[in-house]
């Protein structure tokens, strides 16, 4: 029992430690990814480097975007989030 005791302050750093740094942030990349998989043509979006655009083509792993009158090809995982006007 009295290594339970001494042991108690370890556990209950990790516990905090489980509920605000991992669960959130396992939480955020579950969105994200949900988000990255309902993409759909003609949605506003903006990548991780900053690129506006509007999606022109969805295929598996890749996207087409639309930026003025350029068509670049990004992965579908670089879609930082989907814009709405």
């Amino acid at each position: 029992m009295d290594t339970l005791i001494s042991l108690s302050p370890i556990i209950l750093m990790f516990v905090i430690f489980y509920f605000l740094l991992i669960r959130p942030q396992q939480k955020r990349q579950k969105q994200v990814r949900e988000m990255q998989d309902n993409l759909q043509k003609g949605d506003s979006i903006v990548t991780i480097g900053g690129l506006h655009g509007v999606i022109d083509a969805i295929d598996e792993g890749k996207v087409i975007i639309k930026s003025n009158d350029a068509r670049l090809t990004f992965d579908r995982a670089a879609i930082r989030e989907v814009k709405v006007d």
